[in-house]
């Protein structure tokens, strides 16, 4: 920052030298006054002042700017986070998927109808996320945090997500026909017309599982199940949910069951 001071006239030459003690310090001490001539002379020089002030007011009004275009910088970021996301669109790998979603969802954007099937995403952090009627389908969800998101008619066919969580997550209407939920934490999950034919629900943590109302489970494989709520159990099997830890006696199972 500038700060103005009166600058004083630099003396005689002849007795600025007197100031040297040695005799070999006069050259220097002759340089030093010829920089103090040229500091008093620039800084009586009112144009160098107004540079300085213009120079000031160009960053305030860069900060004022920076501040005046902060929404048309985020809607650039969620514009380039759906680029990603669509131009990916029916592709395996994550092509930058797993950041663009967190992105969105870390700002609040809605995902609703997103399609993601078939990507890569391993370990995508969700909660909270609003992923009505989203296609997931085939989707490598494995380890993937859906905590209080909103699923309802999504379609998460075939999905790989094990050892998930889906903590409060609404699931009503969600498709989790054929998917992986092995070690996934249910806990308080809305199951409301939830379909799961043959989805793979072993040692799932199922805590206070909202599962009445649920719409098919015949042939998921219930093993090991943690804390499933009172009658559960009981109905899933009646409604012909297994209990089958080997997946070779699983798969011939559902093969017996197709007539196969």
């Amino acid at each position: 920052m500038y700060i103005y001071r009166v600058r004083r006239r630099p003396g005689p030459l002849k007795e600025h030298l007197q100031r040297a003690r040695y005799t070999w310090l006069r050259p220097f001490f002759a340089l030093e006054w010829i920089w103090d001539w040229l500091s008093y002379l620039l800084g009586n020089w009112s144009f160098l002042e107004v540079l300085e002030y213009l120079g000031t007011l160009s960053i305030l009004l860069g900060v004022i700017l920076y501040f005046a275009e902060s929404g048309d910088r985020e809607k650039q970021k969620h514009y380039q986070a759906w680029q990603v996301i669509n131009t990916a669109q029916g592709k395996g790998g994550s092509g930058g998927r797993t950041e663009a979603l967190q992105e969105l969802v870390a700002d609040r954007v809605d995902l609703v109808g997103v399609d993601v099937s078939d990507a890569f995403l391993m370990g995508v952090r969700l909660p909270g996320a609003n992923l009505a009627r989203a296609s997931l389908r085939g989707a490598d969800l494995r380890m993937a945090v859906f905590d209080q998101a909103n699923l309802e008619y999504a379609d998460l066919s075939s999905a790989n997500i094990r050892n998930g969580s889906l903590v409060k997550a609404n699931l009503g209407y969600a498709m989790f026909t054929d998917s992986d939920l092995n070690g996934c934490n249910l806990t308080e999950a809305n199951c409301e017309d939830s379909d799961f034919n043959r989805a793979d629900l072993r040692n799932c943590e199922l805590k206070n599982l909202k599962w009445k109302g649920m719409m098919e489970v015949k042939l998921a494989n219930l093993f090991g199940v943690k804390d499933a709520p009172e009658g559960f159990i009981a109905w899933a099997k009646q409604n012909g949910a297994v209990s089958i830890e080997s997946d070779t006696e699983w798969e011939e199972a559902i093969q017996k069951a197709d007539g196969k």
